[in-house]
């Protein structure tokens, strides 16, 4: 999907530790197993990793791709040497079960990548824009082009969503249609 965007420079992959996270991390291994430079800069300790999420950090991990562990006391500038000669971010920071505004340091990383200049995918939902309401929080990614997984989420819809979502695509991640109908169908309920 990238290449259709047209990638020149590094892909830069903002995680956090959810599965939101997790997908950022097989986006990571997959740009590099196709010879894209990616780099990954995760706001989370490693060992507070679970599931889906620990699993493709590991095997990110062997793969050799650079990662870089933001805390609570990184220094701003570190994230703009980061971004330094970035052709892409991939917002994966926090994703369709995030609720209310997004806690230190992740807020002020929302900002700086916003004035970063440089375009930004969203990973199912933008960080920081509720998916259900579409209501944004005071710190929310502005994504240029938002994957969203199997269905388009209900408050993606609002008026309140549009300046945030940029060009949304909608991708299939292998669900059976029967089960996202099911799904799509509970929501309209």
């Amino acid at each position: 999907r990238l290449e259709t965007l047209g990638i020149r420079g590094t892909v830069v992959i903002c995680c956090g530790r959810g599965n939101n996270g997790g997908d950022g991390f097989v986006i990571a291994r997959h740009l590099e197993i196709r010879g894209y430079p990616a780099r990954v800069l995760l706001w989370a300790d490693p060992e507070d990793l679970a599931g889906d999420a620990a699993v493709n950090f590991k095997i990110l991990q062997k793969s050799g791709a650079p990662i870089h562990v933001f805390g609570q006391g990184s220094v701003p500038e570190t994230l703009e040497k980061h971004l330094a000669g970035a052709g892409w971010i991939v917002d994966a920071l926090l994703g369709t079960g995030a609720r209310g505004e997004p806690r230190p340091p992740i807020d002020q990383a929302i900002d700086r990548l916003n004035a970063s200049g440089v375009p930004i995918l969203a990973v199912d939902v933008p960080s920081g824009l509720d998916c259900e309401s579409g209501e944004p929080a005071s710190h929310t990614i502005r994504a240029a082009h938002t994957c969203t997984f199997v269905a388009l989420k209900t408050g993606f819809a609002a008026e309140a969503a549009q300046r945030w979502l940029g060009e949304v695509h909608v991708l299939d991640i292998g669900a059976p249609w029967r089960i996202a109908e099911e799904v799509v169908s509970m929501r309209g309920s």
